[in-house]
């Protein structure tokens, strides 16, 4: 049974899902709309995003594992290898999982993906370099880009 824990931080309320092993679930949320259960797998995931956004943090160790289709879990793999300070466009993201044309179904995969922040699809932008949908939001999308010290 998946269990959710929440944490205040510095864009509102984060909402970590979990199982007794595994991370599945990271995202910015607007309320609590379940039982709070923090655990020590949950801390961890909080801790590790909180030294990313003090700067501390480039990459993620704590486990986690993707639910969704096959294609959204080939973009949420794709999304892993984009290296911290880079970016990529939707085309070249469709591009690596072996779908030249799918930029709209990849930008479908980005807003589904579960475990944000940690799975980088923040670093994911239009062809033309300009900043396009995030779940979190554009606000916050700019700021974790600004954080790693991508010029917009």
């Amino acid at each position: 049974m998946n269990k959710y824990a929440y944490y205040y931080f510095e864009f509102g309320i984060l909402k970590i899902g979990y199982t007794d092993t595994e991370i599945i679930f990271l995202k910015r949320v607007d309320q609590i709309d379940t039982d709070n259960v923090p655990s020590i797998l949950s801390d961890l995931a909080f801790n590790q995003v909180c030294e990313y956004l003090k700067g501390n943090r480039k990459s993620f160790d704590f486990p986690y594992e993707f639910q969704g289709t096959d294609f959204q879990k080939k973009v949420w793999h794709a999304l892993c290898d984009i290296p911290y300070g880079e970016t990529r466009s939707y085309k070249q993201i469709a591009e690596a999982v072996n779908s030249p044309k799918a930029c709209r179904a990849v930008g479908m995969a980005n807003n589904k993906n579960p475990i944000t922040i940690a799975v980088p699809c923040h670093r994911v932008i239009g062809t033309n370099g300009k900043l396009i949908g995030y779940a979190g939001g554009i606000d916050m999308k700019r700021a974790l880009l600004e954080l790693e010290k991508i010029e917009l």
